[in-house]
């Protein structure tokens, strides 16, 4: 079931992304090389508390961590732990936060150090990507001119969509209807109205578009091993057009 919001709902989905947003820049901060992934989920961990908040990721059974950290080849779901940072790595950072009973989503592929053409251009096109798929969740649009959109840039230059994990709705739980697919046809799907509030997140890959989870359960890898980026904002769309929630105050786009 589709659940639309109210504008008041909005403003309290946006609260819980804003510290999802504010972990992430305090996370990316400490992407440096020799940086232990278990410190980026200590940071995020002890600001999403001091504001009042909680985790959300531990409330996917089994999942016990604040973020998913994926590096290179590693797509999401990647668990934090003693893994550091190398010079020339990727890392995507997921961060989920519930604050007064919303959720809050938020994901975004770092470089580590130096990283070569190749990679900016892997990084440029999930960046891309994300926004394009943003800029057309407009009302009287269709669901799939989101994916449509997001899919043409990612192949446009060379690159895949995963197609097995989408995004989602969002609301007073972290997985709600519709499921939002990276890739698909446009003027097809739902129409889009006010009040859908939806997590986008392009997975794009340098390869196959193809993916295997690893034996720890959790942890999505590329199936050629290839580097994979993930880009993801919680947005609502308006009257006025598609909001970005997961932003900070003084982030400027």
């Amino acid at each position: 079931m589709i659940i639309l919001k109210s504008r008041e709902e909005v403003e309290k989905l946006r609260e819980a992304n804003r510290i999802a947003a504010e972990a992430m820049d305090l996370v990316s901060k400490a992407i440096v090389p020799g940086t232990p992934t278990a410190e980026l989920e200590r940071i995020a961990t002890a600001h999403i508390v001091s504001c009042g908040a909680k985790p959300a990721f531990p409330t996917v059974p089994g999942y016990h961590h604040t973020l998913c950290v994926s590096i290179n080849e590693e797509v999401v779901h990647g668990i934090p732990g003693k893994r550091c940072l190398n010079d020339g790595d990727i890392v995507s950072v997921d961060c989920g936060v519930i604050l007064d009973g919303f959720f809050g989503d938020h994901a975004w592929t770092f470089p580590v150090g130096f990283v070569g053409a190749e990679i900016k251009k892997l990084l440029q096109a999930g960046e891309q990507a994300l926004m394009e798929g943003i800029a057309a969740a407009k009302i009287g649009n269709r669901l799939h001119d989101i994916s449509a959109a997001i899919q043409k840039r990612a192949e446009s230059v060379g690159f895949s969509v995963v197609r097995d994990y989408v995004g989602h709705g969002i609301g007073k739980k972290l997985h709600e209807d519709p499921q939002v697919p990276n890739f698909g046809e446009p003027g097809t799907g739902i129409k889009l109205r006010r009040g859908l509030v939806l997590a986008l997140e392009p997975m794009v890959n340098a390869g196959t578009c193809d993916v295997e989870v690893l034996s720890d359960g959790w942890t999505v890898v590329t199936k050629d091993r290839k580097p994979s980026v993930h880009f993801e904002h919680s947005i609502a769309i308006m009257d006025d057009g598609p909001e970005i929630l997961s932003i900070w105050q003084n982030k400027k786009l």
